[in-house]
């Protein structure tokens, strides 16, 4: 039999045994205010309350888990004190690891000799917030305009803590139709370069509050083109310029493509000019055509544009001569140089020869170390130390698919220079004045010895 049955069967048979008189005013014990459960924190005061009526007025006594509470009426020392309305009174509560002499159910029950009353059983629980977060929030890195999630589990508790979050040490503001807080999860949608911050989780009961570890909210910008390539059509041997322009948060990345494929180094030229990426073909033939895309690319995003490069075959020209080479007389030891330009699509192959000979000078060709003979990629023919047995025509021939052409000029060796008269112009051009569009004709004659050529 536990102790509060023992005690109520002993106050019954007490009261029985008196022979107390029962007076017609007197009633037994009723508890008209019942204590209600409650959760305090460590340390701190509390109450139980408990309110008895009846006649003679009862005596008030509580009992935790089925024992009798020791109150300050029982030790002075008592942390405990029974009030005089019957209420149970806690100065602090008290709690530990190993010992915890506050925390159970509770029930108070009121006597007088016609009986008692025990109130609803109340529970006191002492409250609880641990440190350490059950789930951290991580940094998280988002594109401008996506949503952004952090999560977070906060120390167990008891009662089972709350959660808000703050940015940069501010409370977050929940009226922010983009941000939504459930449980410990929070979602920002539409994210803003300006919700970039460092986030913490707040866990809080009646404890306390509890800080997350910080997470970090990077907003990046995916990369958006200011420039598109666009498409181009050159003809062949001309040059070409693919540009790109790009933005974005990181810096993008960019690379050339042709037909999907990476443009190899070499045959083109990639630069980066003003802001602008660049893809430039020198000199462009038929094997360019295709599709040059530019791939811009940072770690929110990626971005292609296109231009499409059409390369028209030039029409076939047969050579020309842009510059005639001319006669001279020339002194022995002395350099005599003959001029030869053409031009033609293809572009003439230029190569020389005396006449009566069966050797061909071609440009760039390995000179001998004693040779006197030489021609320049433009097709000029060079002689030094020009010798007697030079002497003779010499013949500039220009060849391609399209035909070929030639012209020869003489070369005269002297011993010395002679005294010859210089040319005479025996008449000169005269100032005219034309309509539009009509033609004029400017005449020049001259005299000498040799017979001197005439240019216009």
């Amino acid at each position: 039999m536990g102790p509060l049955a023992w005690f109520l069967l002993c106050g019954l048979f007490h009261s029985q045994a008196g022979g107390s008189r029962l007076r017609q005013e007197d009633s037994p014990p009723r508890i008209v205010e019942h204590p209600s459960d409650l959760i305090v924190s460590k340390g701190e005061p509390a109450t139980l309350n408990c309110k008895a009526e009846g006649r003679p007025m009862p005596t008030v006594e509580w009992y935790k888990d089925g024992e009798r509470v020791e109150t300050d009426k029982d030790d002075s020392r008592s942390h405990r004190m029974l009030l005089p309305t019957g209420s149970l009174f806690f100065l602090k509560i008290v709690h530990g690891r190993r010992s915890k002499p506050d925390e159970g159910a509770y029930v108070c029950v009121a006597r007088n000799y016609l009986g008692e009353a025990v109130s609803r059983n109340a529970s006191l629980e002492v409250a609880l917030l641990r440190d350490d977060f059950r789930q951290n929030p991580t940094d998280v890195v988002v594109a401008v305009g996506e949503p952004a999630i952090l999560e977070c589990v906060p120390p167990r508790g008891h009662p089972e803590p709350t959660t808000f979050w703050k940015k940069d040490k501010v409370r977050i503001d929940e009226r922010d139709d983009r941000i939504k807080i459930r449980g410990g999860k929070l979602m920002i949608s539409n994210a803003r370069k300006s919700d970039a911050g460092m986030y913490v989780c707040v866990g809080t009961n009646m404890v306390g509050e509890r800080d997350s570890e910080t997470a970090q909210v990077t907003v990046f910008e995916r990369p958006t083109f200011q420039r598109r390539p666009i498409n181009q059509v050159v003809l062949e041997e001309e040059s070409v310029e693919f540009r790109c322009q790009v933005h974005g948060d990181p810096q993008p990345s960019v690379r050339w493509r042709k037909d999907d494929v990476d443009v190899p180094r070499g045959r083109y030229d990639i630069r980066f000019d003003k802001e602008e990426y660049v893809l430039r073909i020198k000199k462009a033939s038929a094997t360019d055509e295709g599709t040059f895309t530019c791939v811009a690319e940072n770690r929110v995003g990626k971005v292609e544009a296109s231009g499409t490069l059409t390369v028209r075959v030039r029409p076939v020209a047969p050579p020309q001569f842009v510059i005639r080479p001319r006669d001279q007389i020339v002194a022995q030891g002395r350099t005599a140089m003959f001029p030869c330009e053409t031009k033609g699509n293809p572009q003439p192959a230029v190569f020389w020869q005396k006449e009566g000979s069966q050797n061909l000078l071609f440009p760039n060709q390995p000179q001998q170390p004693s040779s006197r003979f030489s021609v320049s990629p433009s097709g000029d023919l060079t002689i030094t130390g020009v010798q007697r047995a030079d002497g003779g025509y010499y013949i500039c021939q220009a060849l391609t698919v399209a035909g070929s052409i030639l012209a020869k000029a003489q070369l005269e060796v002297t011993d010395v220079l002679t005294d010859r008269p210089p040319p005479i112009i025996r008449q000169g051009p005269a100032n005219q004045t034309l309509g539009v569009d009509s033609v004029a004709l400017l005449k020049c004659r001259a005299s000498g010895e040799p017979h001197p050529p005439s240019a216009g």
